[in-house]
């Protein structure tokens, strides 16, 4: 079984979701100020740990949202995801 954004998306929207959603992306907001860029692998760590496709969807929420671009493409493992601002704040 693969990781699939559709079929995890509906998680990011519980509790637990909520919770891990706004750690990483209060890290990434920070981060993105600093260094511009900012990587999955050090993103996931800041959401405190746990399910890494909830995690990942965290992540592609931001992306669907308009929060972020990815600048890597799919061949990239997924803890080495690199994203960007996808818009000026």
């Amino acid at each position: 079984m693969s990781y699939s954004y559709a079929a995890e998306r509906a998680r990011v929207f519980t509790e637990e979701g909520q919770v891990m959603f706004l750690k990483m992306r209060d890290f990434i907001q920070r981060t993105l100020k600093t260094a511009g860029a900012v990587r999955s692998s050090e993103a996931f760590g800041a959401s405190g740990g746990g399910d890494t496709w909830l995690m990942t969807a965290c992540l592609d929420r931001m992306v669907e949202l308009g929060e972020l671009k990815e600048l890597t493409g799919p061949e990239v493992w997924g803890q080495h995801r690199v994203f960007v601002a996808a818009r000026q704040s």
